[in-house]
């Protein structure tokens, strides 16, 4: 069945961030999303210039009719709007048709372009939400307004550390889990990019839509972060100020657990004529590197196609199927009888690879690149 997530957040009239993001992300990981709609804003991605609160009777019309109809499997809060929203959304969900559903609790208190969406009251409120949510997911500005680490870990909910408003290259989010402290971590090059509004959205968002599916917190997290990472890559670059993602761009990027085939690789005899016959063909190149006698070309749908010089016979080709979980797959597929010739491994160029031939001899490679396929840091 379709997973089912309901929004509660803030509607940005630009698009960025918000209802809208939100929207954007439940629909490009396969769930279906409904709203209830807590505050309308007029907003662009040089900041607020409006806010008008949606009365909490509304906000509670909107959450009754979609859950006593089409039903709830997560919910995913953001901008609350309103000291007694936030106590009336707490209470609601407790009820029987919701109790049952994954909380994803987002809690905007800043728009990125530094405005503020949320009074002393509201942030005071915030707590009966910490109480219900299954995972919260402040940015460190946000950790410190709800009184750090250990405050947020008494309500008894896992907290995402996230780090993008560190200093540094690199940006390490971290998952603490009540009495346990640190399970789980993730480290990746900071993208540098202005067009990064609606990344908390985004990220809450697409776990919430994960739990919805069925998965783990910790693979959920993982997998809504590798959809930010390429929103991130993909955003179109609209706008003056902070500009809006491009979830919309993200596609066939290895998110789903497979098989996807999503990569051809062909010999070549002459490096220089293979990539302008394939450029001809409408391809984009993504990655030339001609001393290795290596191309990669992207096609309009998101799948990838290589050349390489000297690999294999002429006429021969090597198959990629991706999945965003191989070594589940590959153990999975080795207990059913099939024989690797390489079990999965990391290789220097960021994927992560398993090797093996189908019964005619014809290569095969299950492979988790994640923005590695798209976006390696060679990329042209």
């Amino acid at each position: 069945m379709t997973a089912r997530v309901l929004i509660i957040a803030g509607s940005d009239s630009g698009g960025g961030a918000g209802i809208q993001a939100d929207i954007k992300a439940v629909t490009m990981l396969g769930g279906h999303a409904m709203t209830a709609i807590t505050a309308i804003t007029a907003q662009n991605t040089l900041g607020v210039q409006g806010v008008h609160a949606v009365p909490t009777a509304m906000v509670l019309a909107q959450i009754d009719s979609v859950a006593s109809d089409i039903g709830v499997d997560a919910v995913k809060i953001g901008m609350i709007g309103s000291a007694e929203t936030a106590a009336a959304v707490a209470e609601r969900l407790t009820q029987p048709d919701l109790a049952q559903a994954a909380l994803v609790f987002d809690p905007v208190m800043v728009a990125t372009s530094g405005s503020v969406l949320a009074d002393a009251a509201t942030i005071d409120a915030f707590r009966a939400l910490l109480n219900r949510a299954m995972v919260a997911t402040p940015n460190l500005p946000e950790l410190d307004a709800l009184g750090g680490e250990e405050a947020v870990l008494a309500h008894g909910c896992s907290l995402l550390v996230k780090g993008g408003h560190a200093d540094g290259e690199t940006v390490t989010d971290r998952l603490l889990e009540t009495g346990e402290g640190e399970v789980a971590r993730w480290e990746a090059p900071r993208i540098d990019t202005p067009h990064s509004h609606g990344t908390g959205c985004t990220l809450a968002s697409a776990i919430a839509t994960g739990l919805a599916q069925g998965m783990p917190l910790e693979p959920a997290i993982a997998r809504a972060r590798d959809f930010v990472r390429l929103s991130l890559h993909d955003a179109p670059g609209l706008g003056q100020g902070h500009g809006p993602m491009g979830q919309q761009y993200v596609r066939n990027d290895g998110l789903f657990t497979g098989p996807a085939l999503n990569q051809i690789t062909l010999p070549a005899n002459d490096y220089a004529v293979s990539v302008a016959f394939y450029k001809q063909m409408g391809l984009k190149q993504i990655v030339d590197s001609p001393d290795n006698g290596y191309a990669r070309f992207e096609a309009a749908n998101g799948v990838t196609l290589s050349i390489h010089v000297g690999d294999g016979a002429a006429g021969g080709a090597t198959a990629y199927l991706e999945s965003g979980a191989l070594d589940a797959w590959v153990a999975y597929l080795a207990r059913r009888g099939v024989r690797f010739d390489q079990m999965p491994k990391d290789e220097e160029w960021g994927w992560r690879e398993a090797r093996l031939a189908d019964p005619a001899g014809n290569r095969l490679c299950l492979y988790q690149a994640a923005e590695y396929r798209r976006y390696p840091p060679w990329r042209m």
